[in-house]
């Protein structure tokens, strides 16, 4: 994940000049600053605001919308200052509007387009930013952003399959867990009371229904709450490490049922990232780069980064990524063809195609699979503590009869 950067330097004239930049490192900010002929004075990264979650988010809707009607202006022949002018106005969110117009000051005051984009990392990514400096600098900026467009719109709906493969399962857990503590906590200590009024020997079941009962009610569920509560701040905190995102990283993709979804999802990202990229015109290995930073695990970055370093020493990308046994046979071979036949662009986007489909079938195999299982853990819980109450009272209408 790249860092937010700001940075203060000195131009060739002697001016003092401040800005923004992301990056993964403060070197790629000096050798950024040091190509624009700016020497750098002070580098530090940018402190992130208290409630940075709260309001003021540029959504992905919002950049498409941007994206594509920024396109249509350009292709019907206004002026880059004046199609900025225009959406500044007619868009909806504040804060994106209020970028838009930084954007287009800058570009008037002698700026590229792609230069003014990389001073807002939040809004527009590395991805975004290089695309747009490629359609500059080869006059096809309208076709640039037409691909952006499409890229994140699919980027977006790949976002939400995934985010409903696991919020179904999710809340169905939580509504389980809920209605058996519920039972547990409240309606179970009821019958408790009832067949201790009664006396006797209660059966096994019963009795170690009851004795849950009394653990969760009492200081035991404090416990596992806690427990639970301290469990997610580990994770948090350790995900924070560089260590702890290899390690869950590493695990998200060795789950048995989620792992392989999550695989197909890094190749359909891989391949579409890499692929446009490569078709607006971006340089290879600065593809690799962006690539690697936009994956999303730790894992599929270190195996992009592995690719990057091996191409760099001449070697074709399907080789390095055979070595790397993260993706399938299947992806390294079609691309080892797409090298071969000067088509690699079409070949990556026919493999994001093919991964996409695969993704929307792993999405809907699970759900078929989990709803089941869900259904008979909640159905086989809530049955065995009914009949479980209900045995002393069966074993007393008995006695009675």
């Amino acid at each position: 994940m790249a860092t937010v950067f700001k940075w203060t330097g000195r131009s060739p004239q002697g001016e003092i000049l401040h800005g923004e930049l992301s990056a993964s490192s403060k070197e790629e900010v000096q050798t950024h600053l040091r190509r624009q002929r700016i020497m750098p004075t002070d580098i530090s990264v940018k402190p992130k605001p208290l409630f940075s979650s709260f309001g003021g988010r540029v959504k992905d809707k919002d950049l498409v919308i941007f994206t594509r009607q920024f396109a249509t202006m350009i292709v019907a022949g206004l002026p880059l200052v004046q199609a900025l002018d225009i959406l500044s106005k007619q868009t909806e969110n504040a804060t994106f509007a209020k970028n838009i117009t930084d954007i287009k000051s800058d570009v008037e005051g002698g700026s590229t387009f792609a230069d003014a984009l990389r001073k807002f990392p939040r809004v527009f990514s590395d991805l975004y930013a290089n695309m747009v400096a490629a359609g500059e600098s080869g006059g096809i900026l309208d076709t640039i952003l037409v691909r952006l467009a499409t890229y994140i719109e699919k980027s977006q709906k790949l976002k939400r399959k995934v985010k409903g493969a696991m919020v179904y399962p999710s809340v169905v857990i939580c509504v389980a867990i809920m209605v058996i503590v519920i039972i547990m906590v409240f309606v179970v200590p009821t019958f408790g009371k009832m067949f201790t009024q009664l006396g006797g020997t209660l059966p096994m079941p019963t009795q170690l229904i009851i004795n849950i009962s009394n653990f969760l009610a009492g200081i035991g569920g404090l416990i596992i709450l806690a427990g639970v509560i301290g469990f997610i701040i580990f994770i948090i905190q350790f995900r924070r490490t560089e260590t702890g995102k290899i390690f869950t990283d590493r695990i998200l993709l060795r789950m048995p049922i989620f792992g392989i979804l999550f695989k197909k999802v890094a190749v359909a990202k891989f391949t579409r990232t890499l692929g446009t990229l490569i078709s607006s015109g971006v340089p290879i290995l600065e593809g690799l780069n962006i690539t690697a930073k936009t994956a999303g695990n730790k894992i599929i970055e270190k195996a992009v980064l592995d690719v990057r370093r091996g191409v760099s020493e001449g070697k074709t990308i399907a080789e390095p990524l055979a070595h790397s046994k993260v993706f399938p046979p299947m992806v390294t071979q079609m691309i080892a063809v797409g090298e071969s036949t000067g088509a690699l662009d079409s070949m990556l986007s026919k493999i994001a195609d093919f991964y996409d489909d695969e993704v929307d079938n792993a999405v809907a195999n699970l759900t078929s699979m989990i709803e089941p299982l869900l259904m008979i853990f909640l159905g086989g819980t809530v049955g065995f503590i009914v009949v479980a109450m209900y045995l002393p009272i069966f074993k007393l209408i008995t006695l009675v009869k």
